[in-house]
Order: C-alpha cells, then sequence, then structure tokens
C-alpha cells in the first residue's frame, strides 16, 4: 500500500495550523501518526487521495489507492505515544485494541458518503477495503511500532 500526494480539507492557512498543532498535543500525536501510516501506505505502492476528510458524520484519516490491483482503502489510524523509560508496550496502550464496532460502521457510513459525493474525482477501482494502522511513537516522536492490518473490518 502506499500514500503519495495528499488532498488537503479546508483549515486555517499554514501559520495557523503551526499555533494549532503546538497547543493541542493530541491533534500533534494524531497528525504524526498520519503522516508515518501515509509514509508507510506510499512505500506499499499506494497514493493517497485525500486527508483527514471531514463530513458531517466525522472524519476519514487516509483514503489511498493502489492502481495494479485497482484497490481502493480507507484508512483508520490511531496513534500513541509510550515514555521513554517504558519497558515495551503495555497491553493498554496497543493503538489498535481500542477499534470498536461503532467506528468501524462509521468509517463505512463516511467512505459511502465520499464515494456518494459527485464533487470528489475518484479513480475506478475494482476493490474497497477497510484497513486499520497502529502507530507507536516514543516521547521524541520516533517510530516504535507500526501495525497494518489490511481488510480490518
Amino acid at each position: 500500500m502506499a500514500v503519495v500526494s495528499v488532498q488537503q480539507p479546508s483549515r486555517a492557512p499554514a501559520h495557523r495550523q503551526s499555533e494549532v498543532w503546538r497547543s493541542d498535543p493530541r491533534r500533534a500525536l494524531g497528525r504524526l501518526g498520519e503522516d508515518l501510516a501515509a509514509t508507510h501506505l506510499t512505500r506499499l505502492g499506494f497514493s493517497t487521495l485525500a486527508r483527514n476528510v471531514r463530513t458531517r458524520a466525522g472524519e476519514i484519516d487516509l483514503i489511498a489507492f493502489e492502481r495494479r490491483q485497482g484497490t481502493l482503502v480507507f484508512v483508520e489510524v490511531k496513534t500513541r505515544r509510550v515514555s521513554a523509560g517504558a519497558q515495551g508496550v503495555r497491553p493498554e496502550q496497543e493503538p489498535l485494541s481500542r477499534l470498536r464496532p461503532r467506528q468501524c460502521a462509521r468509517l463505512r457510513r463516511l467512505a459511502l458518503a465520499w464515494l456518494s459525493d459527485p464533487t470528489h474525482s475518484r479513480p475506478r477501482a475494482r476493490t474497497i477495503r477497510f484497513d486499520a494502522i497502529g502507530v507507536i511513537v516514543d516521547g521524541r516522536n520516533r517510530l516504535l511500532r507500526l501495525d497494518h492490518i489490511e481488510a480490518a473490518w
């Protein structure tokens, strides 16, 4: 899977964005996880069609497409930070352990809304898939582990 170009939703101007990310550590951590997930998908041959797609019902973290296989992927990214002195990752720190059936159903509804919106240009896909990517970083934002579950639901 690979993520290439990113279509940004409308947000505050760049100078304001950096202020928002600095003032909200959760958003900054989420953005870091999405960046790492997008890089991972790019290495797998996917290109990013959209990122942080907002609708009334919520947000899709990443939408990626792999041309050779014709696979369109809607990705939920969960990111956790572990302290520098921690010995491994405790079960409650596993990012993907927090995925719940409600989130899965929500992502399906969001994907349907995105696919139904005539304003988006979308590739012709043979397969549509819902993946989950869990990212764990340390206190210095270094990647410790990335877990990718294809067809997570």
